[in-house]
């Protein structure tokens, strides 16, 4: 055994430029491997932060109002139905915060509509949390509302303040017609509280419908509805998990589930599983998926992380072939030397071992490397591409030795075949 090793150590120090070039290879493909799975390992919740700028994955509605139509457009006729069938009580919303998966709820904002009567003719008074603080029974505090939901809106003046009651801002179809601009000032008239004048805080552009709206604060759009402490939906955005079958069984029979089906549904971040928790949080509400949304997150995220394997692999290939080149043209210059092994009784599989042993330490100290700076590539992307760091999970370390193994034994492959093939006869006579 110890003459095994001085020969693998003189032939490392003999062909140190050779091998040098190997570990190179070696470290190149790895680093890149390295980078790719630690943004492959982290890039689901980065992806889903990044889709969270796009709006809400869930709508939060009173079990007992229709599903149909525009049924939360405006909140009219208050008095003729049953408000605890047919909204949500605005003092229960924290519990969404208490749910099992409450890290993963981003943010959530509730909404009143109600009409106005405005110079301009009718209009939509939206009422909404802007960044409402809230203190959970934890202790706790969280900041949560409108704004980061709508990201997409471009504001100009100020978005409004949850203690300005009779602060809004106003969508900019309606701001034009009326000539308003941030600090303006603006009569409405509403059906339970009579005329009221409103601070103009700030014109936002939504490229939707709500350009023609008013946003305020839910207790002015409670006050105009003649609903205290209630609103019609809440909007969430939550981090999620991609569907599965498990997860769309279960979003269409719960109680369908086996023990362990609902154990691992129940504890996995599906969109499904956090409505259910949501409804078990607040009696008397139905959380809907918003699949469009939330469909997208879980293909957008699978089709990342398959062009990431995708790329991990074919860096592997190609390093391997680089590998295999520079192998096979080490054990051509060493002809002599590997048929001299030969006919002083070495076997093939003595051969074999010796040469791969060579690789091994030249990949693996390569490898090491080429490991250190996959974890500072990965952090380079994730600044560059999500702005914040990546968190290189512990399992990338095994699966970085594997690729040094399998790279090796990969590029060494072709290489050994020429090795026994090797007579030591002609070798020897220069044949």
């Amino acid at each position: 055994m110890g003459m095994f090793f001085k020969m693998a150590a003189g032939a490392l120090s003999r062909q140190k430029s050779k091998h040098l070039l190997v570990a190179f290879t070696v470290g190149l493909g790895v680093s890149l491997a390295t980078a790719m799975l630690g943004v492959m390992f982290d890039v689901g919740d980065k992806v889903n932060q990044e889709l969270k700028t796009y709006g809400a994955n869930l709508t939060v509605v009173p079990r007992g109002a229709s599903m149909a139509g525009d049924k939360y457009e405006f909140a009219e006729g208050a008095g003729d139905r049953a408000p605890d069938d047919n909204y949500i009580r605005e003092d229960e919303l924290y519990r969404i915060k208490m749910i099992f998966w409450a890290y993963n709820v981003v943010d959530f904002a509730p909404f009143l509509n109600t009409r106005v009567e405005t110079p301009a003719g009718p209009a939509v008074l939206s009422g909404t949390w802007f960044a409402r603080r809230l203190e959970l029974p934890t202790g706790d505090e969280v900041v949560t509302g409108m704004m980061p939901l709508k990201s997409w809106w471009s504001v100009e003046g100020r978005a409004g303040d949850d203690s300005d009651k009779y602060g809004v801002m106003v969508g900019k179809d309606l701001a034009a017609s009326l000539g308003l601009v941030p600090g303006s000032s603006m009569e409405v008239v509403t059906e339970r509280a009579g005329a009221k004048t409103l601070t103009v805080r700030g014109v936002f552009e939504s490229g939707g419908e709500e350009d023609g709206w008013i946003v305020g604060t839910t207790a002015l759009a409670q006050e105009a509805a003649g609903l205290p402490g209630l609103v019609q939906k809440v909007e969430v955005s939550a981090l999620t998990t991609p569907e599965n079958d498990l997860a769309r069984r279960a979003a269409m029979n719960p109680e369908g589930l086996s023990r362990t089906e609902w154990d691992l549904w129940y504890c996995t971040a599906y969109v499904s599983s956090i409505a259910y928790q949501i409804e078990e949080a607040i009696p008397g509400v139905r959380a809907k998926p918003v699949m469009r949304v939330a469909e997208s997150e879980g293909t957008i995220l699978q089709k990342t992380q398959l062009m990431i394997v995708l790329l991990t692999l074919l860096t592997l290939f190609c390093s391997a072939l680089a590998i295999s080149n520079l192998v096979t043209a080490n054990i051509m210059e060493r002809s002599v030397e590997i048929g001299l092994l030969k006919a002083l009784g070495a076997g093939n599989l003595a051969v074999s071992l010796l040469v791969l042993a060579e690789m091994l330490i030249v990949a693996f100290a390569g490898g090491a490397g080429g490991y250190l700076c996959g974890l500072g590539l990965a952090r380079f992307i994730g600044h560059a591409v999500f702005g914040q760091t990546v968190a290189v999970k512990g399992a990338v370390v095994p699966l970085a030795c594997l690729m040094v193994v399998a790279v090796t034994l990969l590029g060494s492959l072709p290489a050994l075949r020429a090795l026994l093939r090797l007579r030591p006869t002609e070798v020897l006579h220069g044949r």
